[in-house]
């Protein structure tokens, strides 16, 4: 059986003291219209570290630096053909981080946001997320929940495993 080339990722869970999270919009091209709110971060480049990495995102995305590593919350893999260009899918390890709210800004331009995919920032309360009925989607699609039971019932033993 061959072996399948799933990108490996990393995001925050941002919260801050109103147990809003932190999400991304990005506009998906493929297919066209396709929005997706999602937490910060991305792929692991070679040699780096998962926490490295997380580091980079959260920098270059929405301007938070955090120096301590943070608690392994969720773990997600989705293959799917075209779900992240060039690999047959992605690993996504969730991490969570509890931060003061802020006004997200990156080092990245925003021509270079862009780039990513990525057209605005924007905090979440749990109650929105889960009300939510407008055209967008959120990752997982199902945020509420496992959002939720992170809030209410802290940092597992081990990571929970999300679906798509």
């Amino acid at each position: 059986m061959p072996s399948v080339s799933l990108r490996r990722s990393v995001r925050a869970i941002i919260l801050d003291e109103e147990n809003c999270i932190l999400l991304c919009r990005f506009a998906i091209p493929k297919p066209a219209g396709t929005v997706v709110w999602s937490a910060p971060g991305g792929g692991i480049e070679p040699g780096e570290t998962p926490f490295a990495a997380l580091r980079r995102e959260l920098r270059e995305e929405v301007g938070l630096v955090i120096e301590a590593d943070p608690p392994h919350v969720w773990h997600q893999e989705v293959v799917a053909p075209d779900h992240a260009e060039g690999y047959a899918g992605v690993i996504n390890d969730y991490f969570l981080v509890s931060t003061s709210h802020f006004s997200p800004r990156g080092t990245l331009t925003d021509d270079q946001l862009a780039a990513e995919n990525i057209s605005g920032l924007k905090w979440w309360h749990p109650k929105e997320i889960d009300a939510y009925t407008g055209p967008d989607l959120f990752s997982p699609r199902d945020l509420a929940t496992p959002l939720t039971a992170l809030i209410t019932s802290g940092v597992p033993a081990e990571p929970v495993q999300l679906d798509l």
